[in-house]
């Protein structure tokens, strides 16, 4: 199997045909006003950082707009309630390398946003992103490397947006039917999914 690894730049690039003058005509170092109206407009983005051993990616999501746009070279990330875990924001500290790639529904174009981010307690950043009173407790103040749209064909293929695509929650295993599972039934798999409706409403700032 390691035979047909691709091992270095040269072998890749000798795959593929040349990228098409558009796939480069699109790509700046600002958020263009046609980029700035994707993030303004996106509920929901993807948040690449790089580990002390391997790259993560998380999702991040609220109401269209919640990436604030600074300046053109500027985005602001709230870190809204969540497990705890913070993964990401570890990440940052270490390594302040992230990538960022909104979607916005119905549309099957994305955009994809690199660079670098720090992590944020200053009150007056903070204060900008209160809902109902609660404020995140800090922001991520990305700086824009690198900023282009990325092509509709992958959503085209996945057919995310399409109705008949969709499946229901309970085709797949519950979160505490997971949980117990993967606890070894330390966690009570019924009792975590019979309040998690509401937790999460109690909870989402």
């Amino acid at each position: 199997m390691t035979a047909h690894t691709v091992a270095t730049i040269a072998d890749l690039e000798a795959l593929y045909a040349e990228p098409a003058q558009a796939s480069l005509a699109k790509e700046v170092d600002y958020l263009h006003p046609h980029y700035r109206a994707f993030v303004e407009a996106s509920p929901f983005c993807l948040l690449s950082t790089v580990g002390q051993e391997i790259a993560e990616c998380s999702p991040r999501g609220d109401a269209p707009g919640f990436v604030k746009v600074l300046d053109e070279r500027t985005l602001l990330l709230p870190d809204r309630r969540g497990n705890n875990r913070i993964d990401s924001l570890r990440n940052i500290v270490r390594d302040p390398r992230v990538g960022l790639l909104f979607l916005v529904p119905g549309v099957d174009e994305t955009l994809r946003v690199a660079g670098t981010a720090r992590v944020s307690t200053d009150p007056e950043l903070i204060a900008q992103f209160a809902v109902d009173g609660k404020l995140p407790t800090t922001v991520l103040v990305i700086a824009i490397r690198t900023v282009f749209f990325q092509c509709a064909r992958a959503l085209v293929r996945s057919r995310l947006w399409k109705p008949d695509a969709q499946i229901p929650r309970s085709a797949l295993p519950s979160t505490g039917t997971m949980l117990a599972d993967l606890s070894r039934n330390a966690i009570d798999g019924a009792a975590y999914d019979a309040t998690l409706a509401e937790r999460v409403r109690q909870t989402l700032y």
